[in-house]
């Protein structure tokens, strides 16, 4: 079974969400608080349901387990990773996520959360949280108790295009006006360190996770440079972001026709323009917005157009 398989995103609806989902990519979300687009998903939280071809309304869980073909013949239980666009209307928490081996014992057996981000869209201006400015555990957990979240956070400016590795244990968090693609693990654990004392829609401060949060962070903070690796082919110029223990992340510009071979999965995620995909005989449409796996048999395929995909694989 040489087919993409185009996947329907699922929408979650977030405090800070907000209507760069729809106004951006066209997609029909559920209001103007909606925060995450979870595009390519295995999580039982938020599956995708294929929506092409032979295994159309299959969702991605089915697929993992009835046809481990399509993936290579993978050795693992649940489906590796997850991407997302997320739309950060207003400052998301400060949080943390941890390891597998924190997550596997404190979290019921799910994975833990290494994610990266590619900056999509920003205000100008905008910024992250990426990183403490702590030395000690015990320092650390004094600015917590004393509120000092200035002299504790790092604050990190942002603009279109950047790139940020985010190992779990390290602080992070999106800065208002900010849109985001994020690939990560197929984990849904987040534990929140500061929430700017905000409460939701009845009235409630939000949960947060100081003890779990303390446990997990990296003190002192690491920082994780990554150093983008530019190649060209004819069609397309490829950017490798990083080549991570859970998985490598490029940005393909396709500028043409473009021919790739690749023996893993991998999953792409239109970001700007739209062109044609070819495999064997059989060509799809694509377009900014849709978010489709190659198969691990696909082999031979060819992208043709102008547009950039964002695309990963463990």
């Amino acid at each position: 079974m040489k087919q993409p398989l185009f996947l329907e995103p699922v929408f979650q609806e977030r405090i800070w969400g907000g209507t760069a989902l729809n106004e951006q990519f066209g997609y029909n979300t559920p209001s103007n608080r909606t925060g995450e687009c979870w595009a390519i998903s295995a999580h039982p939280n938020g599956p995708s349901i294929v929506r092409n071809g032979d295994f159309a309304g299959k969702t991605l869980i089915e697929l993992w387990q009835e046809q481990p073909a399509l993936f290579g013949n993978h050795q693992t239980e649940v489906f590796p990773l997850l991407t997302k666009i997320l739309d950060a209307n207003t400052n998301l928490s400060v949080q943390v996520h941890p390891d597998d081996a924190y997550a596997n014992v404190h979290e019921n057996g799910e994975l833990g959360k290494t994610e990266c981000w590619y900056i999509i869209d920003c205000e100008e201006g905008a910024e992250i949280i990426f990183g403490h400015n702590a030395k000690t555990k015990e320092e650390f957990t004094e600015l917590i108790e004393k509120g000092e979240w200035n002299r504790l956070l790092r604050k990190v400016k942002i603009k279109p295009g950047d790139f940020f590795y985010v190992p779990s244990g390290t602080i992070h968090a999106l800065g208002q006006g900010t849109v985001v693609l994020e690939t990560q693990q197929s984990s849904d654990t987040t534990y929140r360190l500061y929430d700017y004392d905000r409460v939701d829609q009845d009235g409630q401060l939000r949960e947060l996770h100081i003890d779990k949060s303390i446990a997990v962070s990296t003190i002192p903070h690491r920082d994780t440079v990554t150093t983008p690796e530019q190649s060209t082919i004819p069609g397309a110029t490829i950017t490798k972001f990083v080549e991570a223990e859970y998985f490598t992340v490029y940005k393909w510009d396709i500028d043409g026709k473009a021919k790739f071979n690749f023996k893993s999965f991998l999953l792409a995620s239109v970001i700007d323009g739209d062109g044609t995909l070819t495999i064997g005989d059989e060509s799809y449409p694509y377009k900014k917005g849709d978010h489709f796996i190659l198969p691990a048999n696909a082999d031979e395929f060819q992208m043709e157009g102008k547009a950039t995909l964002i695309v990963s694989h463990i």
